[in-house]
């Protein structure tokens, strides 16, 4: 298993769409440039923010082949490599090509809605069908489960490979339960935006952001003064995106990153159904808003 360090901001990148919906790879080049210019430590491919659903097995391969030429190692990759069949996983784990990857995020199973036992051999067995490290991810939102402290603390302990959780159950006293009692070796990522700067005063190791996805140099200055310990700073940063993240979340994610992508120029105002993009109101409050952090 090599070492990763998922210390400060890694970005879950969006999946841009040309006017016909097919996928523009030549602006996701464009978008793992910006990331790559402005600070991000590191990037989430093929998760929520993606769109992943809504994307063919060849699009996913095509998508993962442009980020990883393009990073060239500058940063580590980090897949989505999630699903609610777990034998259908530890074969992609065991047969698929990960060239170019340094670790795997994978979220709780969805819709079967597992017990906790069930949760913890579908992660059992993931571990033990690769070598690479693996991310836990709880958005109990989208899994209709959530995945209990002792759980996570559980797959921590047993698991040298499971290395961090990426947490977007919104719960802080299970995020504080898991920072206190977890392995010296294993990790908190904050799964939301808007509760990054907290969750790293209680001992968070940084996010996996959709901001990002728009700010990335700002979003990644305020993670990193927040883990230097400058929270005055960090504060600061952090309440001029409150109402931002607020409105990107409106109408569903990635809907609302993406309307501020487009409206900075760099995407085509698409999703993929069952998605859409963001109500005109929504977009009017957003533009709004970008207008006055621009000041």
């Amino acid at each position: 298993m090599t070492d990763i360090d998922l210390k400060g901001m890694g970005v879950a990148l969006i999946t841009p769409f040309k006017e016909d919906e097919s996928v523009d790879y030549d602006t996701l080049g464009k978008l793992v440039d910006y990331q790559l210019q402005n600070g991000t430590d590191y990037l989430v491919v093929l998760g929520t923010t993606a769109e992943t659903p809504t994307l063919t097995e060849d699009e996913k391969s095509r998508i993962v082949e442009i980020v990883v030429a393009k990073v060239r190692r500058q940063i580590p990759i980090v897949l989505g490599v999630g699903g609610n069949c777990t034998h259908t996983l530890v074969k992609k784990l065991k047969t698929g090509t990960f060239e170019g990857v340094d670790a795997i995020l994978s979220v709780v199973p969805y819709y079967n809605k597992p017990s906790q036992e069930g949760i913890y051999r579908h992660y059992q067995a993931i571990a033990e069908a690769t070598n690479l490290p693996v991310v836990l991810y709880n958005v109990p939102g989208r899994t209709a489960v959530n995945m209990t402290a002792e759980t996570t603390l559980r797959l921590a302990r047993d698991f040298r490979n499971i290395i961090a959780v990426k947490e977007a159950s919104g719960n802080i006293t299970q995020m504080d339960d898991i920072i206190k009692n977890k392995p010296a070796d294993f990790n908190v990522i904050s799964g939301d935006d808007g509760i990054t700067f907290p969750l790293i005063t209680l001992g968070a190791i940084g996010v996996i952001s959709v901001i990002g996805n728009a700010f990335p140099r700002e979003f990644s200055r305020m993670v990193r003064l927040a883990l230097a310990g400058d929270y005055e700073g960090a504060r600061t940063i952090h309440h001029s995106f409150t109402e931002l993240i607020d409105l990107i979340f409106v109408d569903g994610n990635p809907a609302g990153v993406k309307s501020i992508l487009h409206a900075m120029g760099y995407i085509e105002h698409k999703l993929r159904l069952p998605l859409v993009p963001t109500r005109i109101t929504t977009f009017e409050k957003i533009r709004n808003v970008l207008r006055s952090i621009r000041k």
